[in-house]
């Protein structure tokens, strides 16, 4: 049986603006079922352990799709999610893949926690494919190769837009735009129209731009290590 290692946020502060902020459930939800309706054995972690915060909007009646609706009636995910495992107590030599859902937490733990850096830096140079969807391409913010080049440098990459920022209003809010700084650390940076699905893949790097992409990086990192 393949194993994928999720992980995510422990960030529960929006910035100063007073409000609650985790991961998106729909980006941890849709991409959990794919994979474990496929018998994909999937363990969680999060920088602090046990129950990670959730971003109360993707809670909302709004961003409910069949996935989080499974989720609400799904107590026994509901309890390992409240469970999840200490990030620095896992090791990639126990995974097949990695991967990030995001929500806007991530870009101001997981972007610096040196635990989850350090973590994919071990899945990619063991030849293990590392993916993340919307605010998650935040992880790759530190991250580098084996030459000490950033991870996502010459890499087809891609992650919530500058566009969508300012659609939601967080511009000013957040620590640092997920699009600017995949350009920055050299990564060849692509998008869809805002709030499309859009993926990109190159190697071991699968990223998706928000949260409507997450089912499809989920499909793409599962024929990867199905292959």
């Amino acid at each position: 049986m393949k194993k994928v290692l999720f992980v995510l946020t422990s960030h529960s502060e929006l910035g100063n603006t007073g409000e609650k902020t985790g991961f998106w459930v729909e980006e941890f939800a849709a991409p959990y079922y794919l994979l474990h309706d496929k018998n994909i054995d999937i363990t969680i972690a999060s920088p602090k352990g046990g129950q990670p915060p959730i971003d109360p909007k993707s809670a909302a009646d709004d961003a409910q799709t069949e996935a989080t609706k499974r989720f609400n009636d799904d107590t026994a995910l509901q309890e390992k999610l409240a469970n999840t495992i200490i990030l620095s107590k896992v090791s990639q030599d126990d995974f097949d893949a990695i991967f990030y859902p995001g929500g806007h937490g991530p870009l101001w733990d997981l972007a610096e926690d040196k635990d989850s850096i350090a973590l994919i830096e071990s899945f990619y140079a063991n030849n293990k494919p590392v993916s993340a969807v919307c605010h998650a391409p935040a992880v790759f913010k530190h991250t580098k190769a084996k030459d000490g080049s950033f991870l996502v440098k010459g890499k087809k990459v891609t992650g919530f837009t500058n566009t969508e920022e300012e659609a939601v209003q967080l511009t000013d809010v957040v620590p640092f735009l997920v699009e600017d700084m995949l350009k920055n650390n050299g990564g060849l940076y692509a998008k869809g129209d805002d709030w499309s699905v859009f993926t990109q893949e190159d190697g071991l790097l699968i990223t998706g731009q928000n949260p409507a992409s997450s089912e499809k990086v989920a499909e793409l990192l599962l024929e990867r290590i199905s292959a």
